[in-house]
Protein backbone atom coordinates (compact mmCIF):
# COMPACT_ATOMS: atom_id res chain seq x y z
CA UNK A 1 0.00 0.00 0.00
CA UNK A 2 1.39 2.98 -1.17
CA UNK A 3 1.05 5.93 1.73
CA UNK A 4 -0.22 9.53 0.45
CA UNK A 5 2.90 12.00 1.37
CA UNK A 6 0.20 14.63 2.44
CA UNK A 7 -0.04 14.25 5.98
CA UNK A 8 -3.25 13.06 7.56
CA UNK A 9 -4.86 16.08 8.96
CA UNK A 10 -4.22 18.42 5.54
CA UNK A 11 -5.35 15.46 3.65
CA UNK A 12 -8.52 15.05 5.64
CA UNK A 13 -9.33 18.57 5.95
CA UNK A 14 -9.26 18.68 2.14
CA UNK A 15 -11.17 15.52 1.42
CA UNK A 16 -13.85 17.18 3.73
CA UNK A 17 -14.46 20.25 1.36
CA UNK A 18 -14.59 18.52 -1.77
CA UNK A 19 -18.10 16.08 -1.90
CA UNK A 20 -18.25 12.76 -2.66
CA UNK A 21 -20.21 13.31 -5.79
CA UNK A 22 -17.44 14.92 -7.23
CA UNK A 23 -14.84 12.33 -5.85
CA UNK A 24 -17.29 9.78 -7.11
CA UNK A 25 -16.95 11.56 -10.92
CA UNK A 26 -13.06 11.29 -10.52
CA UNK A 27 -12.71 7.21 -9.82
CA UNK A 28 -15.35 7.20 -12.33
CA UNK A 29 -12.81 8.67 -14.89
CA UNK A 30 -10.43 6.37 -13.58
CA UNK A 31 -12.69 3.16 -14.05
CA UNK A 32 -13.64 2.39 -10.97
CA UNK A 33 -17.39 2.41 -10.81
CA UNK A 34 -18.63 0.17 -7.84
CA UNK A 35 -17.06 2.49 -4.49
CA UNK A 36 -19.95 4.00 -3.38
CA UNK A 37 -21.68 2.17 -0.33
CA UNK A 38 -25.09 1.34 -0.10
CA UNK A 39 -27.02 4.13 -0.84
CA UNK A 40 -29.13 2.89 2.74
CA UNK A 41 -26.00 4.06 4.87
CA UNK A 42 -26.85 7.68 5.77
CA UNK A 43 -25.53 10.15 8.13
CA UNK A 44 -27.11 10.01 11.41
CA UNK A 45 -27.85 13.31 11.28
CA UNK A 46 -27.28 15.91 8.52
CA UNK A 47 -24.78 17.95 8.08
CA UNK A 48 -22.42 15.53 9.49
CA UNK A 49 -19.29 14.90 7.42
CA UNK A 50 -16.24 12.31 7.73
CA UNK A 51 -13.00 11.72 6.24
CA UNK A 52 -10.34 9.91 7.19
CA UNK A 53 -8.34 5.96 6.81
CA UNK A 54 -10.91 2.91 7.20
CA UNK A 55 -10.04 0.80 10.51
CA UNK A 56 -12.08 -2.26 9.40
CA UNK A 57 -14.24 -4.01 11.28
CA UNK A 58 -16.33 -7.47 11.01
CA UNK A 59 -19.01 -9.28 12.73
CA UNK A 60 -22.23 -11.19 12.29
CA UNK A 61 -25.16 -12.44 13.73
CA UNK A 62 -25.29 -15.27 16.55
CA UNK A 63 -27.22 -16.26 19.00
CA UNK A 64 -24.73 -18.50 20.80
CA UNK A 65 -24.89 -16.09 23.95
CA UNK A 66 -20.95 -15.97 24.25
CA UNK A 67 -19.50 -13.27 25.68
CA UNK A 68 -17.36 -11.08 23.07
CA UNK A 69 -16.94 -8.18 25.46
CA UNK A 70 -13.02 -8.73 25.66
CA UNK A 71 -12.75 -8.78 21.97
CA UNK A 72 -14.52 -5.73 21.84
CA UNK A 73 -12.16 -4.32 23.90
CA UNK A 74 -9.65 -5.55 22.14
CA UNK A 75 -11.12 -4.12 18.66
CA UNK A 76 -11.75 -0.39 20.18
CA UNK A 77 -8.17 -0.29 21.42
CA UNK A 78 -6.75 -1.15 18.32
CA UNK A 79 -8.00 1.83 16.74
CA UNK A 80 -5.13 4.34 15.22
CA UNK A 81 -5.70 8.38 15.09
CA UNK A 82 -7.32 9.47 12.23
CA UNK A 83 -9.83 6.15 11.96
CA UNK A 84 -12.53 5.58 10.54
CA UNK A 85 -14.19 2.87 11.94
CA UNK A 86 -16.13 0.69 9.02
CA UNK A 87 -18.42 -2.01 10.22
CA UNK A 88 -19.71 -4.97 7.96
CA UNK A 89 -22.05 -7.11 9.32
CA UNK A 90 -23.43 -9.75 6.84
CA UNK A 91 -26.30 -7.98 6.37
CA UNK A 92 -27.82 -7.83 9.92
CA UNK A 93 -30.57 -5.86 10.38
CA UNK A 94 -31.58 -6.81 13.84
CA UNK A 95 -28.66 -5.35 16.28
CA UNK A 96 -26.87 -1.59 16.48
CA UNK A 97 -23.53 -2.05 16.56
CA UNK A 98 -22.47 0.99 17.57
CA UNK A 99 -23.63 3.62 21.03
CA UNK A 100 -23.14 5.76 23.45
CA UNK A 101 -20.21 4.46 24.95
CA UNK A 102 -18.36 2.93 22.11
CA UNK A 103 -18.26 6.68 20.85
CA UNK A 104 -16.49 8.33 23.98
CA UNK A 105 -14.08 5.05 23.54
CA UNK A 106 -13.17 5.73 20.00
CA UNK A 107 -12.85 9.46 20.43
CA UNK A 108 -10.08 9.16 22.65
CA UNK A 109 -8.88 6.95 20.41
CA UNK A 110 -8.69 9.86 17.72
CA UNK A 111 -11.32 8.22 15.82
CA UNK A 112 -13.05 10.34 13.16
CA UNK A 113 -15.65 8.72 13.00
CA UNK A 114 -18.02 5.31 12.12
CA UNK A 115 -19.38 4.11 9.17
CA UNK A 116 -22.43 1.07 10.22
CA UNK A 117 -23.09 -1.23 7.68
CA UNK A 118 -25.81 -1.78 10.61
CA UNK A 119 -27.57 -0.12 13.36
CA UNK A 120 -26.81 2.38 16.06
CA UNK A 121 -28.83 3.04 19.39
CA UNK A 122 -28.25 6.08 22.00
CA UNK A 123 -28.57 7.85 19.58
CA UNK A 124 -29.85 11.09 21.62
CA UNK A 125 -26.55 10.22 23.54
CA UNK A 126 -24.24 9.98 20.57
CA UNK A 127 -25.59 13.30 18.38
CA UNK A 128 -24.21 15.49 21.15
CA UNK A 129 -20.68 14.29 21.38
CA UNK A 130 -20.28 15.40 17.63
CA UNK A 131 -18.76 12.37 16.11
CA UNK A 132 -19.99 11.52 12.60
CA UNK A 133 -22.11 8.25 12.11
CA UNK A 134 -23.39 6.59 8.76
CA UNK A 135 -25.95 3.81 9.35
CA UNK A 136 -28.12 2.05 8.01
CA UNK A 137 -30.91 1.93 10.60
CA UNK A 138 -31.57 2.89 14.64
CA UNK A 139 -32.17 -0.09 17.12
CA UNK A 140 -32.64 -0.25 20.82
CA UNK A 141 -30.91 -3.68 20.28
CA UNK A 142 -27.89 -4.30 21.84
CA UNK A 143 -25.10 -6.73 20.14
CA UNK A 144 -25.15 -9.26 22.96
CA UNK A 145 -26.86 -12.73 22.40
CA UNK A 146 -27.79 -11.47 18.91
CA UNK A 147 -24.40 -10.27 17.04
CA UNK A 148 -20.53 -11.01 17.93
CA UNK A 149 -17.53 -9.57 16.39
CA UNK A 150 -15.72 -11.66 14.83
CA UNK A 151 -12.50 -9.46 13.16
CA UNK A 152 -10.70 -6.00 12.70
CA UNK A 153 -7.94 -4.93 10.84
CA UNK A 154 -8.74 -7.28 7.75
CA UNK A 155 -10.59 -6.66 4.15
CA UNK A 156 -14.05 -6.10 4.17
CA UNK A 157 -16.84 -6.11 1.77
CA UNK A 158 -19.95 -3.94 2.01
CA UNK A 159 -22.54 -3.98 -0.56
CA UNK A 160 -19.91 -5.36 -3.68
CA UNK A 161 -17.13 -2.37 -2.47
CA UNK A 162 -13.86 -3.89 -0.95
CA UNK A 163 -12.41 -2.06 1.84
CA UNK A 164 -9.03 -2.70 3.17
CA UNK A 165 -7.56 -0.94 6.39
CA UNK A 166 -5.61 2.49 5.26
CA UNK A 167 -8.26 3.18 2.14
CA UNK A 168 -9.91 6.99 2.14
CA UNK A 169 -13.44 6.83 3.88
CA UNK A 170 -15.11 9.94 2.35
CA UNK A 171 -18.82 10.57 3.66
CA UNK A 172 -21.65 13.39 3.18
CA UNK A 173 -25.13 13.54 2.85
CA UNK A 174 -24.98 11.93 -0.28
CA UNK A 175 -23.51 8.93 1.30
CA UNK A 176 -20.35 7.10 1.91
CA UNK A 177 -17.50 6.53 -1.29
CA UNK A 178 -13.86 4.43 -0.88
CA UNK A 179 -11.03 5.55 -2.42
CA UNK A 180 -8.11 3.21 -2.49
CA UNK A 181 -5.09 4.45 -0.11
CA UNK A 182 -2.68 4.61 -3.77
CA UNK A 183 -4.88 6.94 -5.04
CA UNK A 184 -6.08 9.27 -2.25
CA UNK A 185 -3.89 12.00 -3.26
CA UNK A 186 -4.01 12.16 -7.12
CA UNK A 187 -7.90 11.71 -6.73
CA UNK A 188 -8.01 14.50 -4.37
CA UNK A 189 -6.33 16.70 -6.49
CA UNK A 190 -8.24 15.80 -9.58
CA UNK A 191 -11.34 16.80 -7.02
CA UNK A 192 -9.84 19.90 -6.23
CA UNK A 193 -9.45 21.28 -9.84
CA UNK A 194 -13.42 19.71 -10.65
CA UNK A 195 -14.33 22.02 -7.73
CA UNK A 196 -12.59 24.99 -9.17
CA UNK A 197 -14.26 24.43 -12.58
CA UNK A 198 -17.42 23.90 -10.94
CA UNK A 199 -17.02 27.83 -9.23
CA UNK A 200 -16.57 28.93 -13.20
CA UNK A 201 -19.93 26.65 -14.47
CA UNK A 202 -21.94 28.23 -11.72
CA UNK A 203 -20.75 31.72 -12.71
CA UNK A 204 -21.70 30.76 -16.17
CA UNK A 205 -24.95 30.02 -15.62
CA UNK A 206 -25.49 32.82 -13.08
CA UNK A 207 -24.14 35.13 -16.11
CA UNK A 208 -26.95 33.81 -18.01
CA UNK A 209 -25.61 31.38 -19.94
CA UNK A 210 -27.73 29.01 -21.98
CA UNK A 211 -26.23 25.21 -21.04
CA UNK A 212 -25.64 24.96 -25.11
CA UNK A 213 -23.11 27.91 -24.50
CA UNK A 214 -22.19 26.44 -21.36
CA UNK A 215 -21.41 23.01 -23.05
CA UNK A 216 -19.47 24.11 -25.63
CA UNK A 217 -17.35 26.35 -23.31
CA UNK A 218 -16.25 23.11 -21.13
CA UNK A 219 -18.81 23.35 -18.49
CA UNK A 220 -21.17 20.17 -17.93
CA UNK A 221 -25.00 19.82 -15.90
Amino acid sequence: MTLPQTSPVELFARYERVSTAIVNDVLRSEGLLDQTLPHEIVPLQEGMRIAGFAFTISGERSRDGANDMPDRAAMLEAIPDGAVCVWATGGDNESAQWGEVMTMAAIRRGCRGAVIDGGVRDTDKVLPQKFPVFTRYRSSNGMMGRFRLTSWGTDIVIGGVTIRPGDLVLGDLDGVIIVPAELAERVLGEAEAILRHEVEIKQMVDDGATPGEIVSRGGYF
